[in-house]
């Protein structure tokens, strides 16, 4: 039967009102491309809520609805740590029981925590609570119903009518199972048969986030010598996000490298689905960098694999003399972790890599999601097996390429697609046009995700919306010196962003 107890959500209402406590509020910005992502909002700042907890419930029943239609009504539920998770997984669960759904909870977990559940309790559904590494006062949830895939853009777009239009369906028996003991046999899986067969001094970074309470022990059974940095949950974040891909964090972790001796650093981010690597003389090293050092081991042990990486990695994967020696293919995909997984498994890929620190290891390495723990044990693995050699050594003996951090600048939700049509448009014209870039033809543009922009001698320039923030994301590659990366940036994409009004500052610049 249609609901009759839950009204159509608004999308926009004043707090501190009658009406805020008695309607559901959900900001139709807040599906994106393959997650959910609203500002919830926190005391003392005056930013607006996007969602409240009536709208979290909307969201539940719009959820078990759809859930319903694709026959996976039993679902497992998680939360992040931050002060509200817990309340908004309840609110959420309210509305799944009223849709009908098994709702199994997991409790406190991490994102792979939760994905590993659904194997582990037969579940094909999966909501996790997480802002991942998003400030305190966002809040979201990762969705699937078939595992070990998470939504997409049409499973988010028939979540975001069914709850914009309040096309709720109620069932009778809804039910709530509390799941005891997911952490211990989550750890026990993911670190498996394997041991050091040394003890590897590491750095886990963890910034206070959930990691923290699995990363450690998980490691230790590993075998490997474990210094804890901010490894103590803490849901004020104290020190700065638990985002292993931003400079602070970075810094913060190859600064304790180098005070401590360590041959390496692990960094997760706030939902443990994101491994961050620091290596032994201090050197960050981006994911992407890693993922292809690990495709040169893995392709090694398993010749003419192929791999799926994202938009924003290194084109050093294209002119690796030991991945093409071991038959590897590589296929470069659009950013996200419901693209890259969905991706890796359509193609029997071995592995996905994303340069935010997303890993996707398949059989014999995991089950296909993302998973940072996993990817620590590979790279540890690895480390084990390259005879002592240093991580610093091994990154010396890819292709050379200077690559900037992720940089983004602020464009509202609303006009960034827009936007980035704009641009694409722009340089699909200007390549079509024989038209150069610092005095370099274009040989490719990418468009399966905004424009990666490939120059003849192999240096690029990606420019792309972001998928969760309402934010334009350029990376920027150079095969030439760290001063022509630069240039790129300076240069090239920022003065062609510039153009248009509706893109504000950058977070971060080369």
């Amino acid at each position: 039967m249609t609901n009759t107890t839950m009204p159509k959500p608004l999308t926009d209402l004043a707090t501190n009102t009658l009406e805020f406590e008695m309607n559901p509020l959900v900001k139709a910005t807040g599906f994106r491309e393959y997650d959910a992502r609203w500002w919830f909002g926190i005391q003392g700042n005056a930013k607006a809520p996007e969602l409240n907890f009536l709208g979290v419930q909307a969201l539940g029943l719009g959820l078990g609805t759809l859930l319903h239609e694709y026959g996976a009504s039993r679902v497992v539920v998680g939360h992040d740590f931050r002060f509200y998770s817990l309340s908004i997984k309840q609110a959420l669960t309210i509305g799944l029981m009223q849709a009908g759904c098994e709702v199994l909870d997991i409790g406190l977990a991490l994102s792979p925590v939760a994905y590993y559940a659904q194997f582990a309790l037969d579940a094909p559904a999966v909501a996790m609570v997480t802002a991942s590494h998003n400030e305190n006062g966002w809040t979201g949830v990762k969705m699937g119903a078939q595992k070990p895939l998470t939504f997409g853009p049409d499973e988010m777009g028939k979540l975001r009518d069914i709850v914009l239009s309040g096309s709720f369906v109620e069932r009778p028996g809804g039910s709530l199972t509390r799941v005891e003991g997911m952490r211990e046999r989550y750890i026990a899986d993911a670190v498996g048969d394997f041991k050091l067969s040394r003890p590897i001094k590491v750095v886990v970074a963890c910034g206070n986030g959930a990691a923290g309470a699995y990363a450690p022990d998980a490691l230790r059974r590993m075998g490997a010598e474990v210094v804890e940095m901010d490894c103590d949950l803490d849901w004020t974040f104290p020190k700065y996000n638990p985002n292993p891909e931003d400079e602070e964090m970075l810094h913060a972790m190859a600064e304790t490298v180098r005070a401590t001796g360590a041959e390496l650093a692990l960094g997760f981010d706030g939902d443990g689905d994101r491994c961050g690597v620091v290596d032994d003389s201090g050197e960050e090293i981006f994911a992407d960098k890693i993922g292809l050092l690990l495709a040169r081991d893995m392709s090694a042990l398993h010749p003419n694999a192929t791999f799926v990486v994202d938009v924003k990695s290194t084109g050093a994967y294209e002119i690796d003399p030991v991945l093409k020696a071991n038959g590897a293919k590589v296929d470069y995909w659009k950013t996200g972790h419901s693209y890259i997984k969905r991706r890796t498994n359509e193609l029997n890929a071995l592995a996905g890599f994303e340069k935010s620190g997303h890993f996707f290891l398949r059989a014999p390495y995991g089950r296909g999601y993302d998973d940072a723990l996993v990817a620590a044990r590979v790279i540890l693995a690895m480390l084990d097996r390259a005879g002592g050699a240093k991580l610093s050594e091994m990154k010396q003996k890819l292709p050379l390429t200077w690559t900037s951090l992720t940089m983004s600048a602020h464009c509202g939700d609303e006009v960034k697609y827009g936007v980035i049509d704009r641009v694409v448009a722009d340089y699909v014209a200007l390549a079509a046009a024989g038209g150069k870039i610092l005095g370099r033809a274009i040989r490719d543009v990418n468009t399966v995700n905004g424009a990666r922009v490939t120059l003849e001698d192999g240096s690029f320039v990606l420019v792309r919306a972001s998928s969760n923030k309402p934010e334009l994301v350029v990376v920027v590659e150079s095969t030439v010196s760290d001063a022509d990366m630069r240039a790129l940036f300076h240069e090239e994409a920022k003065p062609r962003l510039s153009a248009f009004s509706e893109v504000g500052h950058y977070n971060q610049t080369v």
